[in-house]
């Protein structure tokens, strides 16, 4: 079960040669001469071969569970999920079994005719997405070899305009296990509009695809199912499957552990912010702050933190919950930093999510005024005199330099260009300040305070994929295969069960519409809507075992320089296949407890059964009775004391 054991380290890309961007013929016409082909690296020491053992995958017979249809987590929801994917919402959940599982009741698809089959990167490039086409082009030309995967060139703008590339083993064989999306490229990243979910259905009719796959994160996924949604009721016959890949990682439910390339970026972050650690335990004068990717959730810098012990880590997610003031965050800094100064410490290392700002409470409602003023058309040079009288004043406040950055324009999400907006400089400055103010004042009798910042962004986005990385991705392929091979539209494959060896995982799918929440949100001071149904980001947990873990080390963390560097990603030898901390520490097998339970519910109806005993019979009721209360009241939209899953 220990696969890609080699790789090529050091893989020159030359400069992209001509790729052919003309429509893919569709079955059955005059295929043309393909004239240019992409320039691809040299893979002369990479191994190139399949992994010998897939779960759930092995030989060409596709056996299938069926389980209960799946609902929304939250029940006060279900309603309007319903309405707005009436063909898709309540699907059943599909296992996939290996030839030789017990399961009387599972169907076995021996037939396997020629299919076509699209695939689409769509979301920012996230380590281990080629490795997602190389598992669903092993799985399609395994099952029949006359079948085809086209890809998609440059992302949705290329699906939209039928930029087609035919991927062959002669074309795809520079690609395995290797980084970022360059085979095919990505762009806008949205299927969104009436327009463009018209022009990615004209593509398919045209091109006869039997199935679509969407590779990307939290958005791309809400696209795919209401994509699902919109082939379903025109009659379309192409199926829509989604893959969750994202480096954030922000993309977790009760059916998804984790994404594809998330282990990736925070090894590799974890490796930088440890030489960090060192240099600041050399220099013993400089404190960092270190940025990192993660969007609106903190998953990123959570797992950094377990896997690098900096000093400090400022969780969004707490920060949100405490509601705590840019004031608040800078004190909270500053009171660390003396504390380290009494005990002669005047270095450290602070770890920052990139989507702290929008989890400050002044700052969001300052962003949110300024989005709703480019709403109204309002010009950024006119933008700050426009402002609200607190808007204004917290405006006048910032530095410069930050002031130039909350006016950017915001994402298509409305969200914040949070890569462009350097948190981290603001709070080293802010800290800065207050340090010296308290050196005026004689309550800090320290040295001075240097800071230097980093942002740890690209640099890790395209680096060569973990082997974790690698297996999860190439197997997720195989499952999309096996999602079109049995005839389901609109679910996200899905490998549960992975922080045991591979050949323990358990492979499936879920209805995308049965991950999906429906929250409200408001711009300015009186506009609010109530929210479409949609794949929401996953924050981080503060009840769960991965942020318990870091609050009960944090008092060592911030005074004992406990540093701790994994080095750098390890592709042999006994740190290869190691896993993120977080996935290792939670219980997160949510599939196969469904199963299990539905085993016992199984055993409960063969014991209770016409001619138990009248004691048998009592103590099922009694125990039912029990059970179905409690559930009851858990499953209320009232009940706040809900379990983590």
């Amino acid at each position: 079960g220990t696969l890609y054991r080699e790789r090529q380290r050091r893989t020159p890309i030359p400069p992209a040669g001509r790729r052919r961007e003309t429509a893919t013929p569709a079955r059955g016409e005059a295929r043309p001469q393909r004239w240019a082909t992409r320039c691809r690296p040299s893979r002369s020491t990479a191994r190139n071969t399949a992994p010998s053992s897939r779960p759930g995958s092995r030989g060409t017979a596709v056996k299938v569970e069926y389980g209960d249809a799946a609902i929304a987590a939250d029940g006060a929801d279900a309603h309007v999920i319903r309405r707005a994917f009436p063909h898709t919402y309540g699907q059943r959940l599909a296992h996939f079994l290996p030839k030789t599982a017990n399961a009387p009741d599972a169907t076995v698809i021996t037939e396997h005719p020629a299919v076509r089959v699209g695939v689409v990167f769509s979301g920012r490039q996230s380590p281990g997405g080629h490795n997602v086409v190389w598992g669903l082009y092993n799985a399609i030309n395994s099952h029949n070899p006359s079948s085809e995967l086209i890809g998609f060139l440059g992302g949705t703008d290329g699906l939209f305009a039928q930029k087609t590339l035919e991927i062959t083993e002669e074309v795809f064989s520079s690609y395995k296990n290797q980084g970022g999306y360059y085979m095919l490229g990505r762009t806008r990243d949205q299927i969104r509009t009436t327009e463009q979910v018209k022009a990615a259905m004209t593509t398919c009719q045209a091109l006869k695809l039997d199935a679509l796959v969407i590779i990307g994160g939290v958005t791309s996924n809400t696209d795919a199912a209401q994509l699902a949604e919109t082939f379903a009721e025109s009659k379309c016959s192409t199926k829509v499957v989604g893959v969750p890949v994202t480096l954030n990682g922000d993309l977790k439910n009760q059916f998804v552990e984790t994404t594809v390339g998330f282990d990736t970026i925070c090894k590799v972050n974890s490796q930088l912010i440890s030489n960090v650690c060192t240099d600041a335990l050399s220099a013993e004068k400089y404190y960092y702050f270190i940025r990192l990717m993660g969007r609106k959730a903190s998953h990123v810098a959570l797992e950094c933190a377990l896997q690098s012990h900096p000093n400090m880590v400022l969780l969004g997610e707490e920060v949100a919950a405490s509601k705590l003031t840019i004031s608040d965050i800078t004190k909270q800094i500053c009171d660390a930093v003396q504390a380290r100064a009494e005990k002669d410490k005047y270095h450290g290392v602070i770890l920052i999510p990139e989507g702290l700002v929008e989890s400050i409470p002044e700052l969001y409602a300052l962003l949110q005024e300024i989005h709703g003023l480019h709403d109204k058309g309002v010009f950024i040079e006119n933008i700050s005199s426009h402002l609200s009288p607190w808007a204004s004043a917290l405006f006048d406040f910032l530095p410069p330099f930050i002031r130039k950055q909350l006016l950017l324009h915001p994402e298509s999400d409305d969200s914040a260009q949070l890569s462009q907006i350097e948190t981290e400089k603001l709070l080293a400055q802010l800290v800065e300040t207050e340090i010296n103010k308290r050196l005026e004042e004689g309550t800090y009798k320290g040295k001075k305070f240097n800071a230097i910042c980093h942002f740890f962004g690209y640099q890790a986005r395209g680096a060569l994929p973990s082997n974790f990385d690698c297996d999860y991705a190439y197997v997720l392929g195989h499952v999309c295969y096996h999602i079109l091979a049995a005839g389901l539209n609109g679910y996200m494959a899905t490998v549960t069960n992975l922080k045991s060896p591979v050949d323990q995982w358990k492979c499936g799918a879920a209805p995308i519409t049965s991950m999906m929440t429906v929250r409200g949100w408001s711009r300015g001071p009186t506009a609010s809507q109530i929210g479409k149904p949609a794949v929401h980001i996953a924050s981080v947990d503060l009840k769960g075992k991965a942020y318990e873990l870091l609050r009960q080390n944090s008092s060592s963390l911030l005074m004992e320089d406990i540093y701790k560097n994994p080095g750098p990603l390890q592709f042999q030898g006994p740190g290869a296949d190691l896993k993120p901390i977080s996935l290792c520490v939670e219980d997160r097998d949510y599939m196969g407890r469904i199963k299990q339970l539905q085993e016992y519910l199984e055993k409960v109806k063969n014991i209770v059964k016409p001619g138990c005993s009248q004691d048998v019979l009592k103590a099922a009721l009694s125990s039912m009775a029990h059970v179905t209360e409690l559930l009851t009241i858990m499953s209320s939209p009232s009940y706040s004391g809900q379990a983590t899953i």
